[in-house]
């Protein structure tokens, strides 16, 4: 497999994975933040929006993030990343499109109107919304934690990677801080692991 990628984006999801997994993976480095780049038509038919990542698996190419950590699970095994028990794996689920679909969402509005687009187009206004949505995540996921050491209990599964690239979106925006203590106890437990320090390295 081979994943296309930019430090810092949502392409360290798929790194961390697979060394958990210890699946091969060959990273490739582009720069998607140029505009020429990401508007080629080179780029473009691999991943129609411009965007990072995009992922290379012999025939198949995925450009959604999410959808890559499913596949890799699924088609390489997931070890022990994915609970069997129905209970677990409903909030299994739950986890992994909270992270993305309803935490990730007013951070990267955060990000697209203090860093991604130029100052003119910022809409300052966007920012102070997105981090009060963004901090009610964050109290979802404080009270998640309180008494354990990831999502579902202490057992550390693919949720825990989807959830973590967001906490490191939360960070780098300033929204996780102190007064969600339980929350940066758990990302401190996510930045431990390995796999999470040669993703966010890469």
């Amino acid at each position: 497999m081979k994943i296309y990628h930019v430090k810092g984006t949502r392409s360290i999801r798929v790194i961390w994975l697979c060394h958990e997994l210890n699946v091969p993976l060959d990273i490739e480095t582009i720069p998607t933040f140029d505009a020429a780049f990401k508007a080629s038509p080179e780029w473009r038919a691999k991943s129609p929006t411009g965007k990072v990542p995009v992922l290379e698996d012999g025939s198949i190419t995925m450009y959604e993030s999410g959808a890559m950590v499913e596949y890799i699970l699924g088609r390489y095994g997931p070890g022990d990343l994915v609970p069997k028990k129905p209970e677990d794996l409903a909030l299994y689920y739950q986890w992994c499109w909270f992270a993305e679909a309803t935490f990730a969402r007013p951070l990267g509005d955060i990000i697209h109107n203090t860093v991604i687009k130029p100052p003119e187009e910022r809409i300052a206004a966007v920012v102070p919304d997105a981090t009060q949505r963004a901090r009610l995540c964050l109290d979802g996921i404080e009270r998640c934690v309180e008494n354990r050491a990831y999502l579902l209990d202490d057992v550390f599964t693919a949720a825990d990677i989807m959830m973590g690239y967001s906490l490191m979106l939360a960070e780098r925006t300033g929204v996780l801080t102190a007064d969600h203590p339980n929350s940066q106890r758990y990302f401190g437990f996510l930045e431990k692991r390995d796999g999470f320090k040669a993703a966010r390295e890469a």
